[in-house]
């Protein structure tokens, strides 16, 4: 359980500061706000210290002081969860962003990397000898919070999850200890660090499996919302029988005029770029197209089509359910939902869980479901200064009428923080051991992240 423990602040800010000097960060210092803000203008959130390390030395040595002094942890390694769990009122902040070295080693196709290195940055590493590992579609995303809680993205089909790649793991435990996480040391904590997010340890360096893939078949085709229907139901047929090269994205991004539009979004990873054209060819004859730019381009040059889709310091709130299928119910939700959008600025997006991904048995990882799924996002966006209630309402409202037609549980990564009850549906079987986990790397609890785990008796 939690320590009872007063924090002391004042011990660990002197320590810190012996330690890190300039580089602890605190209320009032010019790099505070900086090192504080996040691109969801929404959390406001105080720690009371942020220590910005350069090396796992440095992470250990600064989680022993937290651990002494009673402080709880967050730890910053992309910044991009949604909820802002990355900052934690009256905690120290472990910012990981100075950990950015990345290692490629092209014969054994594997990639290392540091706690605090983003998708973009791990590709432009791997891009010159045509490898890849999965990611998901934002490329600022850090590797790390993405790897420890899923990674769903448009290669899941042929290579699995982002966490189905992770060979193994530095980690930094709550009370300082630096251990390895991997099949042959401390197969337990990989299991966990696996789907069961930062709660576990502090990331310092993840190494993973990469793959040949010299380029991919992909791009975008916009349809009018008025087409909606037919879209996601031709959509939900199509995918219900791709191949695992053929990842497909759906849901409804702002149009230049303000109105929402349907988007679908193949990537085709296969060998044989040519044989994703049929496919290519079935998603234009959903309707009829406003854009059509699918073309054949390096994996990280087509992830770029979603940079600069949400703008930082706009504000954002989350919702997400797992739907099993498309049914005509699950559409109508999602066309009505767009058509009552409450902001120019927010969208719905519909992630393919398909292929390798479902063939990972569901013991293996911490992750809590292996059957083939779609996972929506329901992303309500409004500028600052917006009264929130309409915006919060619609999200509730569509995630709501979703409902029924869900799935138990739901994406750990996207879930707020205050629904424990869905956390602990979304790990299923896998719930007991990964609460066991938690108690046995981190009994204080002084670890709260993505997802964040219910406390329970144990």
């Amino acid at each position: 359980m939690i320590s009872a423990a007063t924090p002391d602040v004042a011990t660990a800010t002197a320590r810190l500061r012996a330690l890190l000097g300039d580089r602890l960060h605190e209320p009032g210092d010019p790099a505070y706000a900086t090192t504080t803000t996040l691109w969801n203008g929404a959390v406001k959130r105080t720690p009371v210290l942020v220590a910005h390390c350069q090396d796992a030395d440095e992470v250990a040595d600064a989680a022993r002081v937290a651990a002494q002094c009673h402080l709880p942890l967050s730890v910053r390694s992309g910044g991009h969860d949604w909820a802002g769990r990355a900052l934690r009122d009256g905690g120290l902040v472990l910012d990981l962003t100075g950990l950015r070295a990345v290692r490629v080693d092209p014969d054994e196709e594997t990639v290392t990397v540091g706690g605090g290195v983003t998708a973009h940055e791990l590709l432009a590493a791997t891009r010159p000898y045509d490898l890849v590992v999965p990611t998901g579609t934002v490329g600022d995303v850090g590797m790390a919070g993405l790897s420890l809680a899923g990674g769903y993205g448009p290669l899941c089909g042929r290579f699995g999850l982002t966490l189905d790649n992770l060979l193994g793991a530095e980690v930094v435990l709550a009370d300082g200890r630096r251990v390895t996480a991997d099949p042959r040391h401390d197969a337990e904590l990989y299991w966990a660090l696996r789907g069961g997010g930062g709660n576990v340890g502090v990331v310092t360096e993840l190494r993973f499996r990469a793959h040949r893939l010299p380029g991919v078949l992909a791009g975008m085709i916009m349809f009018a919302l008025a087409e909606a229907p037919a879209v996601l139901r031709g959509y939900g047929a199509l995918v219900a029988e791709a191949p695992d090269e053929l990842t497909v994205m759906t849901g409804f991004l702002p149009g230049p005029a303000g109105e929402p539009v349907i988007f679908v979004c193949p990537f085709y990873s296969g060998p044989d770029l040519d044989a994703g054209l049929p496919w290519m060819d079935r998603l234009r004859a959903l309707g009829t197209p406003l854009v059509d730019q699918i073309a054949p381009m390096p994996y990280a040059d087509a992830l770029r089509m979603f940079d600069g889709g949400m703008v930082d310091g706009n504000h954002y709130l989350l919702r997400t359910r797992w739907l099993p299928a498309l049914t005509d119910s699950a559409v109508d939700v999602l066309a009505d939902a767009a058509r009552q959008v409450s902001s120019p600025f927010s969208a719905l997006a519909v992630h393919h869980f398909h292929g390798a991904a479902t063939r990972v048995r569901l013991a293996d990882t911490a992750f809590g479901l292996r059957t083939d799924h779609l996972l929506t996002e329901i992303i309500a966006v409004w500028a600052p200064g917006e009264e929130a209630r309409p915006h919060r309402e619609w999200a509730e409202r569509t995630s709501a009428a979703l409902a029924p037609h869900a799935l138990p549980g739901g994406y750990p990564n996207l879930l707020a923080p205050e629904e424990t009850d869905r956390v602990r549906l979304a790990y299923g079987a896998n719930w007991p051991r990964l609460r066991r986990a938690k108690h046995r790397y981190d009994p204080r609890e002084l670890l709260t992240a993505v997802p964040t785990l219910p406390r329970s008796q144990r």
